[in-house]
């Protein structure tokens, strides 16, 4: 499908934020960079901008009409620049303040979540004095540890042992990226995500994407640089139950409030009974990268990259109109 034709002069003078100081500081500047090019081949008046080595000043000095917003992690995904721009009334796009810092929090997400009745695994938070022979106990010896506020797997361990000091050393790596740590029951089966455009009532689903890496190690390194990785889009599943996962992630993505474009992460269960999705996480900003996956799902549907960018610029706005 393709987008209604917008003139790329409607669009005004349209800045691109990325590349950010968080961690994922390497994985923005290789979505802007794309994001930027796909809008100067169609005409728009796009302009980079990095907010980790430019003012808050100088954004304001740059008199955009509108931003596309390609950073990720804190500072960029967390409602930080999203509190920026609405105070200086500059529409952006993805969503809005309240559920980029809910969406970014993968322990206030899963509690949305749960008090949705939408399907999660089992979790609790990990302190240093945490009992781990009892969180072994309650959740399984098949657990993933990792940072409530990261992204990019970033600072997260599968613990797949008996033995508590493996937990421990797992909770201490991801320690050092937050404060909060979430303890999660590991759940084995298929890696699925899916796209989400739009917001509310209209939000939909793209086709589902199945990954594949080796050794079920779907890290850093596999999401932006191997090409060991195997993606399957659309996923193979039956009619039926790509329907349910698809809508699943919609309800999911409307139950944290996000509007624009997202991603939503989930792990089929897949059992003789019936397979059953678990929600694992919602991304707002997603990656635009070579590697990255709203772009190979919007392509399933016959929307190019430029496209995409194009029509997720067109649904920038202000939570509070100006």
């Amino acid at each position: 499908m393709t987008p209604p034709m917008t003139d790329p002069r409607s669009f005004g003078r349209v800045g691109v934020l990325f590349g950010g100081d968080s961690s994922e500081r390497e994985v923005s500047i290789m979505s802007g960079t794309g994001v930027l090019d796909a809008l100067k081949r169609r005409g728009v008046d796009a302009h980079a901008f990095d907010p980790g080595r430019q003012s808050i000043a100088e954004l304001a000095a740059q008199k955009f009409d509108r931003v596309f917003i390609a950073l990720h992690g804190r500072g960029g995904e967390d409602g930080t620049i999203q509190g920026v721009l609405e105070l200086l009334k500059i529409p952006y796009t993805g969503s809005g303040v309240q559920a980029s810092s809910v969406a970014i929090d993968k322990v206030m997400t899963k509690k949305i979540w749960s008090a949705s009745e939408l399907p999660t695994p089992d979790w609790e938070m990990g302190h240093a004095d945490t009992d781990w022979k009892r969180v072994v106990a309650e959740l399984g010896d098949a657990l993933i540890v990792k940072p409530s506020r990261e992204g990019s797997t970033i600072g997260i361990t599968k613990v797949t042992s008996h033995d508590h000091n493996e937990l421990a050393a797992a909770w201490e790596a991801a320690a050092r990226y937050d404060d909060d740590v979430l303890i999660e029951q590991l759940i084995i089966g298929r890696e699925l995500t899916c796209a989400v455009l739009g917001e509310g009532k209209t939000a939909r689903a793209l086709p589902l994407i199945e990954i594949r890496a080796p050794g079920a190690n779907y890290d850093f390194h596999h999401k932006y640089y191997s090409d060991d990785t195997q993606y399957l889009c659309p996923a193979p599943a039956d009619e039926a139950l790509a329907a349910e996962v698809q809508s699943l992630c919609v309800r999911a993505y409307n139950a944290i409030g996000c509007r624009g474009w997202g991603r939503v992460d989930v792990m089929l269960h897949v059992d003789p009974r019936g397979d059953r999705p678990y929600l694992l996480e919602v991304n707002t900003s997603p990656g635009m990268t070579g590697h990255s996956l709203v772009p190979m799902a919007a392509k399933a549907t016959g929307l190019s990259y430029e496209d995409l960018v194009l029509e997720i610029l067109a649904s920038a706005r202000l939570e509070r109109p100006a």
